[in-house]
């Protein structure tokens, strides 16, 4: 609690943030603007979406569409089952990277395996609990989804590390 603190103080945007979490509609037209904007597009949605390109939200309501707030966008498109289905890859490959750690052939790549599996899911649960209003908006991309060059190499690349992890799996 005090570390919490001391990052408060040190930047006081963290405590805008954090009052904005804790009241998203105290100030809505202001440092609560984006999230309102965001469960916006994801309520819009239903259950089948408004169709593939057809959102609203993404022209000038919500802020980084293209990044930060994909999942906003996705959930406004495709709607809440197809939205669904991309968290639902998303714990396959969770499932999948924990999988290939627990038989990797040594104490290194089972750390190597976990790190990465864990940044995978730390990251993509970040992303849509701050679209979903469930954790403070922090600006984390959504892995393999939100536009940007430089991460999807990172990613791809821990992604190779993962395979080549599994291919020399001890057999159990």
């Amino acid at each position: 609690l005090f570390l919490v603190w001391l990052a408060i103080k040190i930047e006081p945007y963290r405590l805008e943030r954090l009052t904005t979490f804790l009241n998203p509609g105290a100030n809505s037209l202001g440092s609560g603007y984006h999230i309102q904007n965001a469960l916006i597009a994801i309520g819009s949605g239903g259950l089948w979406g408004l169709g593939f390109g057809q959102s609203r939200q993404k022209y000038l309501y919500l802020p980084e569409s293209h990044t930060d707030s994909i999942f906003a966008i996705i959930g406004e498109e495709l709607g809440l089952i197809r939205a669904a289905i991309i968290v639902v890859l998303f714990a396959f490959v969770t499932i999948r990277g924990y999988r290939i750690a627990k038989n990797a052939p040594d104490t290194f790549s089972r750390l190597i395996a976990t790190g990465i599996t864990t940044w995978f899911f730390s990251q993509m649960f970040i992303n849509i609990g701050a679209m979903l209003s469930i954790i403070p908006l922090t600006g984390v991309p959504l892995p393999f989804i939100s536009s940007g060059g430089s991460s999807l190499v990172i990613l791809l690349s821990a992604v190779g590390i993962l395979v080549n992890i599994s291919k020399s799996q001890r057999r159990v």
